[in-house]
Protein backbone atom coordinates (compact mmCIF):
# COMPACT_ATOMS: atom_id res chain seq x y z
CA UNK A 1 0.00 0.00 0.00
CA UNK A 2 1.03 3.59 -0.86
CA UNK A 3 1.54 6.47 1.35
CA UNK A 4 -0.44 9.53 0.68
CA UNK A 5 1.24 12.61 -0.71
CA UNK A 6 1.84 14.67 1.96
CA UNK A 7 0.42 18.27 0.57
CA UNK A 8 3.24 20.93 0.41
CA UNK A 9 2.08 24.27 1.73
CA UNK A 10 1.38 26.99 0.79
CA UNK A 11 4.77 28.75 1.16
CA UNK A 12 6.64 26.26 0.04
CA UNK A 13 4.86 26.10 -3.40
CA UNK A 14 5.77 29.83 -3.45
CA UNK A 15 9.46 28.84 -2.92
CA UNK A 16 8.94 26.87 -5.99
CA UNK A 17 7.40 29.40 -8.66
CA UNK A 18 9.86 29.81 -11.50
CA UNK A 19 11.33 33.63 -11.84
CA UNK A 20 8.92 35.03 -14.34
CA UNK A 21 6.19 34.81 -11.31
CA UNK A 22 5.66 36.67 -8.56
CA UNK A 23 3.74 34.66 -5.79
CA UNK A 24 2.07 35.74 -2.70
CA UNK A 25 0.16 33.65 0.07
CA UNK A 26 -3.10 35.31 1.20
CA UNK A 27 -5.35 33.60 3.91
CA UNK A 28 -3.13 30.26 3.25
CA UNK A 29 -4.01 29.95 -0.10
CA UNK A 30 -0.77 30.63 -3.13
CA UNK A 31 -1.72 33.66 -5.85
CA UNK A 32 0.49 33.25 -8.07
CA UNK A 33 0.36 36.19 -11.55
CA UNK A 34 3.21 36.82 -13.73
CA UNK A 35 6.22 39.48 -13.47
CA UNK A 36 4.86 42.98 -14.66
CA UNK A 37 4.04 43.92 -18.35
CA UNK A 38 5.75 47.05 -19.71
CA UNK A 39 3.50 49.79 -18.82
CA UNK A 40 2.60 48.85 -15.64
CA UNK A 41 6.67 47.83 -15.01
CA UNK A 42 7.14 52.03 -16.11
CA UNK A 43 4.60 53.45 -14.00
CA UNK A 44 6.07 51.91 -10.95
CA UNK A 45 9.54 52.76 -11.66
CA UNK A 46 8.42 56.37 -12.77
CA UNK A 47 6.61 56.46 -9.34
CA UNK A 48 9.72 55.02 -7.53
CA UNK A 49 11.90 58.12 -8.78
CA UNK A 50 8.92 60.87 -8.09
CA UNK A 51 8.38 59.50 -4.73
CA UNK A 52 11.92 57.94 -3.62
CA UNK A 53 14.13 60.74 -4.74
CA UNK A 54 12.38 63.47 -2.80
CA UNK A 55 11.67 61.35 -0.03
CA UNK A 56 13.82 58.05 0.46
CA UNK A 57 16.90 59.88 -0.78
CA UNK A 58 16.50 63.90 0.06
CA UNK A 59 17.07 65.32 -3.30
CA UNK A 60 14.70 68.09 -3.58
CA UNK A 61 12.64 66.95 -0.60
CA UNK A 62 12.54 65.79 3.05
CA UNK A 63 13.84 62.38 2.93
CA UNK A 64 12.89 60.36 5.90
CA UNK A 65 11.66 57.32 4.05
CA UNK A 66 13.19 54.17 2.99
CA UNK A 67 11.24 53.66 -0.85
CA UNK A 68 11.11 49.88 -2.04
CA UNK A 69 10.12 48.27 -5.09
CA UNK A 70 8.54 45.03 -4.71
CA UNK A 71 9.49 44.33 -0.82
CA UNK A 72 8.13 41.68 0.10
CA UNK A 73 6.30 41.16 3.42
CA UNK A 74 5.74 38.53 6.03
CA UNK A 75 2.79 39.92 8.07
CA UNK A 76 1.58 37.33 10.10
CA UNK A 77 0.60 34.12 8.35
CA UNK A 78 0.55 36.30 4.73
CA UNK A 79 3.03 36.85 2.63
CA UNK A 80 2.83 40.00 0.45
CA UNK A 81 4.29 41.50 -2.53
CA UNK A 82 3.00 45.62 -3.14
CA UNK A 83 4.76 47.20 -6.04
CA UNK A 84 5.82 49.69 -3.87
CA UNK A 85 5.97 50.39 -0.46
CA UNK A 86 7.84 52.81 2.38
CA UNK A 87 8.69 52.98 6.05
CA UNK A 88 9.34 56.25 7.81
CA UNK A 89 12.95 55.73 8.81
CA UNK A 90 11.86 56.78 12.54
CA UNK A 91 10.12 53.86 12.84
CA UNK A 92 12.84 51.50 11.02
CA UNK A 93 15.85 53.34 10.95
CA UNK A 94 17.72 50.41 9.22
CA UNK A 95 16.53 48.20 6.51
CA UNK A 96 16.46 44.08 7.84
CA UNK A 97 19.39 41.68 6.82
CA UNK A 98 16.47 39.06 5.66
CA UNK A 99 14.97 38.84 2.21
CA UNK A 100 11.72 40.19 3.78
CA UNK A 101 9.61 42.60 6.30
CA UNK A 102 8.26 41.60 8.95
CA UNK A 103 7.15 45.39 9.87
CA UNK A 104 4.44 46.56 7.93
CA UNK A 105 5.07 49.60 5.49
CA UNK A 106 3.73 52.93 6.49
CA UNK A 107 2.62 53.33 2.84
CA UNK A 108 2.05 50.65 0.03
CA UNK A 109 0.86 51.52 -3.60
CA UNK A 110 -0.41 48.75 -6.10
CA UNK A 111 0.09 49.38 -9.47
CA UNK A 112 -3.67 47.31 -10.95
CA UNK A 113 -3.60 45.60 -14.43
CA UNK A 114 -6.70 42.96 -15.59
CA UNK A 115 -4.67 39.75 -13.70
CA UNK A 116 -3.97 41.62 -10.59
CA UNK A 117 -7.20 44.48 -9.82
CA UNK A 118 -9.43 41.84 -8.24
CA UNK A 119 -6.47 40.64 -5.45
CA UNK A 120 -5.24 43.74 -4.81
CA UNK A 121 -8.72 45.09 -3.75
CA UNK A 122 -10.25 42.03 -2.25
CA UNK A 123 -7.86 40.71 -0.74
CA UNK A 124 -4.57 42.85 0.09
CA UNK A 125 -6.59 45.99 1.00
CA UNK A 126 -8.10 44.27 4.23
CA UNK A 127 -4.64 42.96 5.02
CA UNK A 128 -2.97 46.03 5.06
CA UNK A 129 -5.97 47.22 6.89
CA UNK A 130 -5.65 44.95 9.59
CA UNK A 131 -1.54 45.55 9.63
CA UNK A 132 -2.70 49.63 10.24
CA UNK A 133 -0.72 50.38 7.16
CA UNK A 134 -1.98 54.25 7.23
CA UNK A 135 -1.20 55.06 3.61
CA UNK A 136 -2.46 53.20 0.32
CA UNK A 137 -2.62 53.92 -3.52
CA UNK A 138 -3.52 52.55 -6.31
CA UNK A 139 -2.72 53.37 -9.68
CA UNK A 140 -5.16 52.28 -12.65
CA UNK A 141 -2.49 52.74 -15.46
CA UNK A 142 -5.13 51.96 -18.24
CA UNK A 143 -7.32 54.49 -16.40
CA UNK A 144 -4.90 56.81 -16.09
CA UNK A 145 -5.80 56.90 -11.93
CA UNK A 146 -4.89 57.35 -8.77
CA UNK A 147 -6.85 56.30 -5.57
CA UNK A 148 -5.59 57.94 -2.45
CA UNK A 149 -6.27 55.51 0.87
CA UNK A 150 -6.16 56.85 4.54
CA UNK A 151 -6.45 54.12 7.50
CA UNK A 152 -9.54 55.34 9.54
CA UNK A 153 -8.93 54.79 13.26
CA UNK A 154 -10.83 51.95 13.44
CA UNK A 155 -8.79 50.16 10.29
CA UNK A 156 -11.07 50.86 7.39
CA UNK A 157 -10.08 52.68 4.00
CA UNK A 158 -11.40 56.13 3.41
CA UNK A 159 -10.67 57.56 0.08
CA UNK A 160 -9.46 60.81 0.00
CA UNK A 161 -9.15 61.50 -3.63
CA UNK A 162 -9.47 59.81 -6.93
CA UNK A 163 -7.09 61.70 -9.40
CA UNK A 164 -6.88 61.56 -12.99
CA UNK A 165 -5.06 62.06 -16.46
CA UNK A 166 -2.68 64.88 -15.73
CA UNK A 167 -3.67 66.29 -11.73
CA UNK A 168 -1.38 67.19 -9.59
CA UNK A 169 0.12 64.37 -7.16
CA UNK A 170 0.81 65.79 -4.28
CA UNK A 171 -1.06 63.82 -1.66
CA UNK A 172 -0.75 61.80 2.00
CA UNK A 173 1.73 61.18 3.00
CA UNK A 174 3.76 62.89 0.04
CA UNK A 175 2.70 66.48 0.29
CA UNK A 176 5.75 68.10 0.03
CA UNK A 177 6.12 67.41 -3.60
CA UNK A 178 3.76 67.18 -6.41
CA UNK A 179 4.24 65.88 -9.87
CA UNK A 180 1.55 65.45 -13.07
CA UNK A 181 -0.27 61.82 -12.81
CA UNK A 182 0.20 61.34 -16.69
CA UNK A 183 3.82 61.24 -15.81
CA UNK A 184 3.80 58.00 -14.68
Amino acid sequence: MSQPAIEKSAYERLLELPEYQVGEVLGGRLYAHPRPAPRHARTGSVLGYRVGGPFDGGIGGPGGWWILDEPELHLNNDILVPDLAGWRRERLPELPETAWFELAPDWACEILSPSTARTDRALKMPIYAREGIRHLWLIDPDAHTLEVYQLSDDRHWLLVETLKDDDEVRQPPFEAIGFPLDSL
